[in-house]
Protein backbone atom coordinates (compact mmCIF):
# COMPACT_ATOMS: atom_id res chain seq x y z
CA UNK A 1 0.00 0.00 0.00
CA UNK A 2 2.66 2.23 0.75
CA UNK A 3 4.34 1.79 -2.45
CA UNK A 4 0.94 2.43 -4.13
CA UNK A 5 0.77 6.02 -2.43
CA UNK A 6 4.97 6.82 -3.21
CA UNK A 7 4.28 6.44 -6.84
CA UNK A 8 0.90 8.50 -6.88
CA UNK A 9 2.31 11.53 -5.56
CA UNK A 10 5.53 11.01 -7.21
CA UNK A 11 3.92 11.07 -10.19
CA UNK A 12 1.64 13.83 -9.38
CA UNK A 13 4.63 15.60 -7.93
CA UNK A 14 6.73 15.40 -11.32
CA UNK A 15 3.82 16.24 -13.85
CA UNK A 16 3.02 19.07 -11.45
CA UNK A 17 6.75 20.77 -11.85
CA UNK A 18 6.67 20.06 -15.63
CA UNK A 19 3.37 21.93 -16.08
CA UNK A 20 4.22 24.54 -14.21
CA UNK A 21 7.59 25.27 -16.31
CA UNK A 22 6.17 24.78 -19.67
CA UNK A 23 2.96 27.23 -18.40
CA UNK A 24 5.83 29.94 -17.79
CA UNK A 25 7.18 29.49 -21.13
CA UNK A 26 4.03 31.12 -22.43
CA UNK A 27 1.96 34.47 -22.03
CA UNK A 28 -0.78 34.35 -19.86
CA UNK A 29 -4.51 33.27 -21.21
CA UNK A 30 -7.67 32.53 -20.57
CA UNK A 31 -8.15 29.10 -18.83
CA UNK A 32 -9.11 26.26 -21.15
CA UNK A 33 -13.18 24.73 -21.30
CA UNK A 34 -12.85 21.30 -21.64
CA UNK A 35 -15.51 19.30 -22.97
CA UNK A 36 -18.08 17.66 -20.36
CA UNK A 37 -18.14 13.86 -20.95
CA UNK A 38 -15.52 11.67 -20.68
CA UNK A 39 -15.65 7.43 -21.28
CA UNK A 40 -12.75 5.36 -20.86
CA UNK A 41 -11.26 2.42 -19.02
CA UNK A 42 -9.42 2.19 -15.75
CA UNK A 43 -6.20 -0.03 -14.80
CA UNK A 44 -6.15 -0.45 -11.57
CA UNK A 45 -3.49 -2.17 -9.63
CA UNK A 46 -3.47 -3.16 -5.79
CA UNK A 47 -1.97 -5.45 -3.17
CA UNK A 48 -4.51 -7.87 -4.59
CA UNK A 49 -3.27 -7.91 -8.14
CA UNK A 50 -4.64 -6.08 -11.71
CA UNK A 51 -8.18 -5.04 -11.90
CA UNK A 52 -9.90 -3.48 -15.21
CA UNK A 53 -12.99 -1.32 -15.14
CA UNK A 54 -14.67 1.59 -16.95
CA UNK A 55 -16.32 4.80 -16.02
CA UNK A 56 -18.21 7.59 -17.46
CA UNK A 57 -17.96 10.92 -16.32
CA UNK A 58 -20.13 14.47 -16.84
CA UNK A 59 -19.02 17.48 -15.95
CA UNK A 60 -21.38 20.11 -14.38
CA UNK A 61 -18.94 22.84 -14.10
CA UNK A 62 -15.57 23.73 -14.00
CA UNK A 63 -15.35 22.72 -10.69
CA UNK A 64 -17.93 19.78 -10.42
CA UNK A 65 -17.67 16.39 -12.50
CA UNK A 66 -20.32 13.66 -11.82
CA UNK A 67 -19.47 10.00 -12.48
CA UNK A 68 -20.34 6.40 -12.77
CA UNK A 69 -17.93 3.66 -12.48
CA UNK A 70 -17.54 -0.07 -12.73
CA UNK A 71 -14.40 -2.44 -12.23
CA UNK A 72 -13.77 -5.81 -11.99
CA UNK A 73 -10.70 -6.77 -9.67
CA UNK A 74 -9.13 -9.32 -7.04
CA UNK A 75 -9.12 -8.83 -3.49
CA UNK A 76 -7.11 -10.69 -0.97
CA UNK A 77 -6.26 -10.87 2.60
CA UNK A 78 -3.21 -9.09 3.97
CA UNK A 79 -2.43 -11.95 6.07
CA UNK A 80 -1.87 -14.24 2.38
CA UNK A 81 2.08 -15.63 1.59
CA UNK A 82 2.80 -17.53 -1.38
CA UNK A 83 4.62 -20.83 -0.90
CA UNK A 84 6.73 -22.10 -3.50
CA UNK A 85 7.84 -25.85 -3.14
CA UNK A 86 10.13 -27.87 -3.93
CA UNK A 87 8.66 -28.22 -7.48
CA UNK A 88 8.50 -24.49 -8.47
CA UNK A 89 4.54 -25.03 -7.72
CA UNK A 90 3.65 -21.45 -5.97
CA UNK A 91 0.32 -21.68 -3.53
CA UNK A 92 -1.02 -19.47 -0.98
CA UNK A 93 -0.77 -21.30 2.31
CA UNK A 94 -4.12 -21.78 4.15
CA UNK A 95 -6.21 -19.97 1.15
CA UNK A 96 -9.69 -20.90 0.96
CA UNK A 97 -11.47 -18.70 -1.56
CA UNK A 98 -10.26 -16.22 -4.32
CA UNK A 99 -12.41 -13.45 -4.03
CA UNK A 100 -13.55 -11.30 -6.83
CA UNK A 101 -14.89 -7.67 -6.67
CA UNK A 102 -17.42 -6.44 -8.97
CA UNK A 103 -18.62 -2.80 -7.33
CA UNK A 104 -20.36 0.05 -9.44
CA UNK A 105 -19.75 3.52 -7.52
CA UNK A 106 -21.78 6.51 -8.30
CA UNK A 107 -19.84 9.59 -7.34
CA UNK A 108 -18.94 13.67 -7.88
CA UNK A 109 -15.15 14.73 -7.83
CA UNK A 110 -14.01 18.35 -7.21
CA UNK A 111 -11.68 20.42 -9.21
CA UNK A 112 -8.38 21.63 -6.85
CA UNK A 113 -6.63 25.01 -7.29
CA UNK A 114 -8.42 25.83 -10.92
CA UNK A 115 -6.95 29.71 -10.39
CA UNK A 116 -3.56 28.40 -9.25
CA UNK A 117 -2.28 25.82 -11.11
CA UNK A 118 -1.77 25.60 -14.86
CA UNK A 119 -4.80 23.82 -16.79
CA UNK A 120 -2.52 21.17 -18.19
CA UNK A 121 -2.52 19.73 -15.11
CA UNK A 122 -6.08 19.49 -13.08
CA UNK A 123 -6.14 17.58 -9.99
CA UNK A 124 -9.32 16.53 -7.91
CA UNK A 125 -10.12 14.93 -5.10
CA UNK A 126 -13.67 12.29 -5.60
CA UNK A 127 -15.78 9.93 -4.10
CA UNK A 128 -18.61 7.29 -4.79
CA UNK A 129 -20.76 4.91 -3.32
CA UNK A 130 -23.01 2.06 -4.42
CA UNK A 131 -23.42 -1.82 -4.57
CA UNK A 132 -20.45 -4.58 -4.79
CA UNK A 133 -21.10 -7.58 -5.71
CA UNK A 134 -18.83 -9.78 -4.24
CA UNK A 135 -17.55 -13.45 -6.03
CA UNK A 136 -15.82 -16.22 -4.17
CA UNK A 137 -14.82 -19.41 -5.80
CA UNK A 138 -12.65 -22.23 -4.27
CA UNK A 139 -8.89 -22.08 -4.31
CA UNK A 140 -8.29 -26.04 -4.74
CA UNK A 141 -9.85 -25.62 -8.04
CA UNK A 142 -7.88 -24.67 -11.71
CA UNK A 143 -8.78 -20.61 -11.89
CA UNK A 144 -11.28 -20.79 -14.57
CA UNK A 145 -12.98 -24.24 -13.64
CA UNK A 146 -13.54 -22.60 -10.42
CA UNK A 147 -16.20 -20.04 -11.62
CA UNK A 148 -18.50 -23.18 -12.03
CA UNK A 149 -18.79 -23.04 -8.15
CA UNK A 150 -18.69 -19.55 -7.95
CA UNK A 151 -20.03 -18.26 -5.30
CA UNK A 152 -21.69 -14.62 -5.15
CA UNK A 153 -23.24 -12.21 -2.59
CA UNK A 154 -23.55 -8.33 -2.50
CA UNK A 155 -22.43 -5.54 -0.21
CA UNK A 156 -22.24 -2.09 0.42
CA UNK A 157 -19.01 -0.17 -1.24
CA UNK A 158 -17.44 3.03 -1.90
CA UNK A 159 -14.17 4.49 -2.37
CA UNK A 160 -12.65 7.85 -1.65
CA UNK A 161 -9.14 9.22 -2.97
CA UNK A 162 -7.34 11.97 -4.86
CA UNK A 163 -5.85 12.50 -8.87
CA UNK A 164 -5.18 14.49 -11.56
CA UNK A 165 -5.93 14.49 -15.16
CA UNK A 166 -2.73 15.79 -17.33
CA UNK A 167 -2.85 17.72 -20.79
CA UNK A 168 -4.74 20.04 -22.83
CA UNK A 169 -5.72 17.68 -25.97
CA UNK A 170 -9.70 18.34 -25.93
CA UNK A 171 -10.19 14.69 -27.16
CA UNK A 172 -9.28 12.32 -24.88
CA UNK A 173 -8.28 11.65 -21.37
CA UNK A 174 -5.26 10.72 -19.27
CA UNK A 175 -5.41 11.06 -15.61
CA UNK A 176 -4.19 9.12 -12.40
CA UNK A 177 -5.94 8.04 -9.11
CA UNK A 178 -5.28 6.59 -6.02
CA UNK A 179 -8.33 5.49 -4.20
CA UNK A 180 -9.45 3.71 -1.05
CA UNK A 181 -11.79 1.13 -1.62
CA UNK A 182 -14.18 0.07 1.21
CA UNK A 183 -16.42 -2.39 1.12
CA UNK A 184 -19.38 -4.06 4.06
CA UNK A 185 -20.92 -6.90 3.97
CA UNK A 186 -23.38 -7.42 6.31
CA UNK A 187 -24.24 -11.25 6.35
CA UNK A 188 -20.93 -13.01 7.39
CA UNK A 189 -18.97 -11.67 5.57
CA UNK A 190 -16.08 -13.77 3.05
CA UNK A 191 -13.71 -16.52 3.49
CA UNK A 192 -10.31 -15.67 1.52
CA UNK A 193 -8.70 -17.99 4.24
CA UNK A 194 -9.46 -20.74 5.98
CA UNK A 195 -11.61 -20.07 9.20
CA UNK A 196 -11.14 -16.27 8.78
CA UNK A 197 -14.37 -14.67 7.95
CA UNK A 198 -14.00 -11.04 6.76
CA UNK A 199 -17.13 -8.38 6.79
CA UNK A 200 -15.20 -5.71 5.90
CA UNK A 201 -12.84 -5.90 2.57
CA UNK A 202 -11.14 -3.54 -0.46
CA UNK A 203 -8.04 -1.34 0.18
CA UNK A 204 -6.06 1.11 -2.01
CA UNK A 205 -5.61 1.22 -5.88
CA UNK A 206 -3.80 3.12 -7.69
CA UNK A 207 -5.57 3.31 -11.22
CA UNK A 208 -4.81 5.39 -14.73
CA UNK A 209 -7.22 6.54 -16.15
CA UNK A 210 -7.57 6.81 -20.38
CA UNK A 211 -10.16 7.72 -22.42
CA UNK A 212 -11.78 10.10 -24.87
CA UNK A 213 -13.49 13.59 -24.13
CA UNK A 214 -16.49 14.57 -26.21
Amino acid sequence: MKTLIAAAILLITFLNVNAQEIGELAPPKPPEVFPDNAFGMDLMFSEGGFGLGTFFRHQLNQTVTVFSDFSISESKDEREFEYIDYYGNTYTVGKKNRVFLFPINFGAQYRLFQDAIYDNLRPYLNAGIGPTFVVTTPYNQEYFNAFGYAQAKVALGGYFGFGANFGLDKSSLVGINLRYYIVHMFDGGVESLAGRLKNDIGGVYLTINLGIMY
